[in-house]
C-alpha cells in the first residue's frame, strides 16, 4: 500500500462518520478516488436509501478510468434501494480498489470477488482494525443475530463515582462531553437505563444534538421487579421513538395497568433473553447509559461489546460507584479489551474499548 492510499483510507474513515445516525441499518462508509496519488473524488453514504459512498465519489470525478478507489467497506454487489456499487465501479473503468474490511452481510457481501472476476485489482485489509471499530454496531449485529450490539457509556469522577454522596450526577462531565453524548446517541437504535437511574434522574433519553437521527432511538428501562412511574419523561406520549420497559413476568400485569398504553412491555427478567427479545423488536444496537448495577450485570454476563468511558477531572471522595459488586478475576486471566479511541472532550477524557474486534480483514 502506498502512503497516498493510507492517507486516503484515513480520509475515507473520517468521511464515513458524516453518515452517523442517518444510514442505519446500513453501515457508514467513506470512499476516496486517487489518480497518480492525487485525490480526484470522494464521497460518503449520507442517507439511507441514497447513493452509496462509491457512487457519490464517482459522481464527483469526471473521469475515473484507471483510477484507484479507497473505501472503508467492501463495495456491495446486490440490488437493494440502489444498484450494485461494483457494477458502477466496473463501468467507470476503475483499475484498483483498496478495501479496509469485508461486508459480512450474505446479501450485500461478495463485491470483492465480483471486482476481481472483472479484472479489477483488489487489495484488502488497509486500516482494518480502525474500519472494523468504526462500523462495529453494523458488523457485530450482522454476524451475530441473537442480540443487539451493546455499548455502555460511563461518565465518572477520577475516583470512579457516577454521582456524589447525595446522589447528584448533573454534571460530572463538562459541556463538550455532554454534546458528544448527544451525537453518540444519534447512531444507536435504542438507549437503555436501569430502573434506579430512570426514577432518580428522570432522563428523557432523546437526541438533542446537531445530528437528527433518521429513526429516533427507542427508550428502554430495565425495571426488574421494581416500580416504574408512568409519569417518567422517557415514557411520555409524543416523545420520539418507542418506549420499552423490560420487567419481571410476575409483575407484568401490574406494570401494564400502571403504564401508558403506548409503552411496550418485555416480560423477561434476565438480561440475556431480554436482549434477544429486543433484537426481535428490530433493535440492532443498544447504548446503555446507567446505572452501575445494570452495567455490571451486563459486563458480568459477557454481554457488553463496547465501553465509552468518560473521566472527568473531579475528585468526589464518596458517592455512587460506576460499577456494582462483581467477582474477582486474577490478573493473569483477566480479559484485555481493545482500545479503539482516545481523545479529549473539553477537560474530560474519552477512552473507547471493545471486547473484541467484530470483523477481520480476511
Amino acid at each position: 500500500m502506498s502512503d497516498a492510499e493510507r492517507a486516503a483510507m484515513s480520509r475515507a474513515l473520517d468521511l464515513a462518520l458524516r453518515g452517523w445516525g442517518r444510514v442505519a441499518p446500513n453501515p457508514i462508509v467513506g470512499a476516496v478516488l486517487l489518480r497518480d496519488g492525487e485525490v480526484i473524488g470522494e464521497g460518503w453514504h449520507a442517507e439511507f436509501g441514497g447513493p452509496h459512498a462509491e457512487v457519490t465519489a464517482l459522481a464527483t470525478c469526471g473521469d475515473a478510468r484507471d483510477a484507484t478507489l479507497v473505501v472503508s467497506l467492501e463495495p456491495c454487489k446486490h440490488h437493494g434501494k440502489t444498484a450494485p456499487c461494483v457494477d458502477a465501479l466496473i463501468a467507470a473503468g476503475v483499475r484498483r480498489v483498496v478495501v479496509a474490511v469485508r461486508d459480512p452481510d450474505p446479501e450485500a457481501g461478495g463485491g470483492i470477488a465480483r471486482l476481481r472476476a472483472a479484472g479489477v485489482e483488489v487489495e484488502l485489509g488497509l486500516c482494518a482494525p480502525e474500519a472494523a471499530a468504526l462500523n462495529a454496531p453494523f458488523l457485530c449485529s450482522t454476524v451475530r443475530r441473537d442480540r443487539p450490539f451493546v455499548a455502555v457509556k460511563l461518565a465518572h469522577s477520577l475516583d470512579g463515582f457516577i454521582a456524589d454522596a447525595d446522589g447528584r450526577s448533573q454534571w460530572i462531565s463538562g459541556a463538550a462531553a455532554r454534546d458528544w453524548v448527544q451525537w453518540l446517541r444519534a447512531g444507536y437504535d435504542a438507549l437503555g437505563v436501569g430502573r434506579r437511574t430512570a426514577v432518580r434522574d428522570d432522563p428523557q433519553l432523546t437526541v438533542r444534538g446537531d445530528v437528527e437521527p433518521r429513526v429516533p432511538p427507542a427508550r428502554v428501562i430495565f425495571a426488574g421487579r421494581g416500580e416504574v412511574r408512568g409519569s417518567l419523561r422517557c415514557l411520555a406520549v409524543g416523545v420520539p421513538g418507542r418506549a420499552i420497559v423490560v420487567t419481571d413476568p410476575d409483575v407484568a400485569a401490574l406494570r401494564r395497568a400502571a403504564l401508558p398504553e403506548h409503552v411496550v412491555l418485555v416480560p423477561v427478567m434476565e438480561v440475556a433473553p431480554a436482549l434477544t427479545v429486543l433484537r426481535r423488536e428490530g433493535i440492532r444496537s443498544l447504548l446503555v447509559e446507567g446505572g452501575g448495577r445494570l452495567t455490571t450485570t451486563l459486563l458480568e454476563a459477557g454481554l457488553v461489546d463496547r465501553i465509552y468511558d468518560v473521566t472527568a477531572p473531579v475528585w468526589l471522595g464518596q458517592g455512587t460507584p460506576a460499577f456494582g459488586p462483581r467477582r474477582a478475576i486474577p490478573l493473569g486471566s483477566a480479559p484485555r479489551w481493545e482500545t479503539v479511541e482516545r481523545r479529549a472532550l473539553g477537560l474530560d477524557s474519552l477512552v473507547v474499548t471493545d471486547r473484541e474486534l467484530c470483523s477481520p480483514a480476511s
